[in-house]
């Protein structure tokens, strides 16, 4: 996998958290319902990250980077949210606000899912909706960008 796949979400939720926001310091406490729920949204995050990446490469037999999308990816996590790689990242990184408890850490979340759906809306979207017109638009009418929509499964016509 080149790249950008395993790097830059590694970047966003893991090297700069760890350098910038104390990551690297926290003693994690079992006992901590804080800590208990920020340690399992990181491993929910990081599992639904490696099954992004492996549904894409999978089904579109290359990586997830947005420049050249080979084919429309609609099974697997990508059947219920258009953007679940966002999403995996943007829970790690809440897990990671629970851990340290910082105001700074918080703005860097904000700042990152600003970025993110700015990106995702004028630049990705734009994008696919150029590249496989109407099935995109089928897509984004059935599929949430950020959250599951209810009976997606049903109403969205794809099987596998």
């Amino acid at each position: 996998m080149p790249f950008p796949t395993i790097l830059l979400p590694a970047f966003f939720a893991g090297f700069l958290p760890w350098r910038y926001f104390a990551i690297r310091h926290v003693v994690i406490d079992g006992g901590n319902p804080r800590h208990v729920i920020g340690v399992a949204a990181i491993a929910i995050g990081v599992a639904l990250l490696g099954t992004c990446v492996l549904e894409f490469a999978r089904r579109a037999r290359r990586t997830l980077a947005p420049v050249d999308p080979p084919v429309l990816v609609v099974q697997g996590l990508y059947r219920y949210v258009r953007n679940p790689l966002y999403l995996s990242v943007t829970l790690i990184v809440l897990g990671e606000v629970l851990l340290v408890r910082s105001m700074a850490l918080r703005a860097y979340w904000a700042v990152w899912f600003i970025a993110v759906n700015v990106f995702a809306i004028r630049y990705e979207e734009r994008a696919l909706r150029r590249r496989f017109g109407r099935a995109y638009q089928h897509y984004c009418a059935t599929v949430g960008r950020w959250l599951p929509r209810r009976s997606t499964r049903e109403r969205s016509g794809w099987n596998s």
